[in-house]
């Protein structure tokens, strides 16, 4: 029989790279995004749409209940929904960082506090919560983004911790840069983005720094053949960091140099150049 699993954010980007890669290789996928709805925006081929909105406790619930009604068994949950606005700390607003936690960590609680009374009584299910190379170390001007992803860090290990007595695996994936992605869920704040900024002329070429980075980025079927791989291990590992040597190497310079050495290199990377 066919393992179901749900992928959440699989209306573009990594999320519909995984969702359609894991339906290549034999799962039965249910890809979860809130446009599905709409007519012009189709679900991941050979995948299930399902209308789902994480910010709304209402639509998680409805889009597992349509799951359940039709599978036996969830073997898998994979949360990739998030977004992000770049903008300085100072300048984004506060209810924005609330819209930015309440998709990319809150709305991956949802789904995962929806589908464990569900795993329990199976006795095993895994779950993967994306983070980022962003949950591990932070970049100019994606300060949001950054702390979204260090929630996810922070809880997803306290949920192994607590839930591992259940037959259930939890992984997080911590992606770098990767082409592709969609640029509606790549927001630009309006205030950091005006000439009268004081961040301005370095906001402008960190956020073209960014840009330029995701454009070289690596193929998003790489992270997705990694979350596949996840899934078919009978013992995946908790951390899964999926990056070139160059990115990962700024995860093991932010590990074993001074915070101040460290700041001053990733600040000198995005500054305006001379």
């Amino acid at each position: 029989m066919k393992k179901a699993v749900f992928v959440s954010g699989a209306s573009s980007g990594l999320g519909r790279a995984v969702a359609e890669h894991l339906s290549s290789r034999g799962y039965t996928v249910y890809a979860g995004a809130r446009s599905f709805d709409r007519e012009d925006v189709s679900p991941p081929a050979g995948c299930v749409g399902v209308k789902l909105d994480v910010t709304d406790t209402a639509s998680v619930s409805a889009a597992f209940r349509y799951m359940l009604e039709k599978e036996k068994e969830i073997y898998a949950l994979v949360n990739c929904a998030a977004f992000f606005t770049m903008g300085s700390c100072e300048e984004v607003p506060p209810e924005e960082l609330a819209r930015i936690m309440n998709t990319n960590f809150i709305g991956m609680v949802r789904n995962v506090q929806a589908v464990l009374p569900v795993m329990r009584k199976q006795g095993y299910g895994r779950i993967i919560n994306f983070s980022s190379i962003n949950g591990v170390l932070a970049v100019p001007f994606q300060g949001a983004y950054t702390a979204s992803k260090h929630a996810i860090e922070g809880w997803s290990e306290a949920l192994a911790q607590e839930i591992s007595r259940f037959g259930i695996d939890v992984s997080v994936v911590e992606p770098g840069d990767c082409k592709g992605g969609s640029q509606k869920y790549r927001h630009r704040c309006s205030a950091s983005a005006d000439i009268a900024s004081p961040y301005y002329e370095y906001y402008k070429a960190g956020t073209d720094k960014i840009h330029s980075d995701e454009e070289n980025g690596m193929d998003q079927l790489r992270v997705a053949s990694a979350v596949c791989g996840l899934l078919d291990s009978k013992k995946p590992p908790y951390r899964k960091v999926v990056a070139t040597l160059t990115q990962r190497s700024s995860i093991w310079l932010h590990k074993f140099l001074a915070r101040r050495t460290f700041n001053g290199i990733i600040t000198d990377y995005y500054a305006p150049k001379k």
